[in-house]
């Protein structure tokens, strides 16, 4: 198959692709809203099942159901140790980080090449950019299996979608996730995240009055701070970062208790173990205080293996015949492919939409990127 003949299928939808996408940002969809996250999941899934697709619901309580598509159901090789054969996984998510009302403030807007509004760069350009990319190869009758999962949590850490990610993953071939690109370069590599939280109980006292009968928790989280703060090792792309402390009740009453919340970011799985070590390692220095830690790494790294490598090759091929260069990038932020990666499958990341902004008002899709971009994703999906 020509990648040109799919440029010209995705070119001739466009019109049907940005307004999709507009009809999907404006379904505005905050991961802590069940029901708005729902509403835009209903919204897809019409589309998807207009296109033949069958729906599995993993239904939630809490947050909104996750969707797993399913298109072109018969492998197109046999099954070989249980693994459904040429399936590929399309990952993206339907949750934004903004909340109910945002449109008010950011309404969608097309403006100098730029389509904005809430969570149109991360991600609901990818989602319909899936769609369209699988609506392309079925109309060149290239339909393959593949399955477009989209969570309904990924801004809040997946917390109820991950093992569902891994359990379909686990039957996928390959996995293509549709975050950003990053600048116009896919990603070969992510850190690990996590998250860690400190809590110090001190004993309270009048300032004025008692001062020596207290036992103050904000002096003794200073102490464990610089401690963490230390943890931090740039050769190997270990970060630690305490972006979140509270504590005391008044300027004149000694402390009793303080809280601090700690980042940490790992390029290599093998660090999770230390980082964990170091955490529970930790000790009060004043010996009236109590020092309780909780959490840990909730994302696992995506290291670039040879996989991923090779997904990347194929798609540098595949973007070459489009004029493109394509390039390779990691970054310090997760996503969900950390997981699939993880489980040893090829992922690819950065397969959405070109723009920047995501997260900030700012945030934009270049208009002049996503036909391409859309037929790249067609045609790499054809080449696995």
């Amino acid at each position: 198959m020509r990648v040109q003949d799919l440029e010209q299928v995705v070119a001739a939808g466009e019109k049907r692709l940005k307004a999709r996408l507009r009809e999907l940002v404006e379904m505005e969809s905050p991961s802590d809203d069940k029901a708005a996250v729902d509403r835009a999941g209903n919204l897809v899934q019409g589309w998807a099942q207009s296109m033949g697709a069958k729906v599995k619901r993993h239904r939630q309580k809490h947050y909104g159901d996750v969707l797993e598509l399913q298109f072109g159901l018969a492998p197109s090789r046999a099954s070989c140790g249980g693994r459904r054969q040429g399936r590929v996984l399309l990952l993206g998510h339907l949750d934004t980080v903004w909340p109910l009302g945002t449109l008010r403030q950011m309404p969608w807007r097309e403006s100098n090449g730029r389509l904005c509004g809430p969570g149109v760069l991360d991600m609901k350009a990818g989602v319909v950019m899936a769609l369209e990319a699988i609506a392309a190869l079925q109309k060149l009758g290239a339909e393959r299996p593949v399955t477009l999962l989209l969570v309904s949590e990924e801004e809040v850490g997946s917390p109820v979608s991950r093992p569902i990610t891994e359990s379909v993953a686990s039957k996928s071939d390959a996995v293509l996730v549709l975050e950003p690109a990053q600048g116009l370069a896919c990603k070969t590599a992510r850190k690990g995240v996590g998250a860690y939280t400190l809590r110090v109980e001190g004993v309270a006292s009048h300032a004025g009055v008692d001062f020596e009968l207290g036992h103050s928790a904000v002096r003794e989280m200073a102490r464990l701070v610089e401690k963490v703060s230390g943890f931090t090792d740039l050769s190997r792309g270990l970060t630690v970062n305490v972006g979140v402390i509270s504590g005391g009740t008044r300027s004149n009453v000694v402390p009793a208790e303080c809280v601090a919340q700690v980042d940490v970011r790992i390029r290599r799985a093998r660090d999770a173990q230390r980082v964990q070590r170091s955490f529970a390692a930790l000790k009060v220095t004043d010996k009236a205080c109590r020092l309780t830690v909780t959490g840990g790494i909730n994302r696992p790294p995506m290291e670039r293996r040879q996989g991923t490598v090779r997904l990347f090759r194929l798609a540098r091929r595949r973007a070459a015949e489009l004029g493109l260069d394509l390039e390779e990038a990691a970054t310090g932020g997760g996503s969900d492919g950390n997981f699939t990666a993880a489980l040893g499958i090829a992922t690819l990341d950065g397969m959405g939409a070109v723009g920047a902004g995501a997260h900030a008002p700012q945030e934009h899709v270049l208009s002049r990127h996503l036909v391409q971009r859309t037929a790249l994703l067609a045609a790499v999906l054809a080449g696995i």
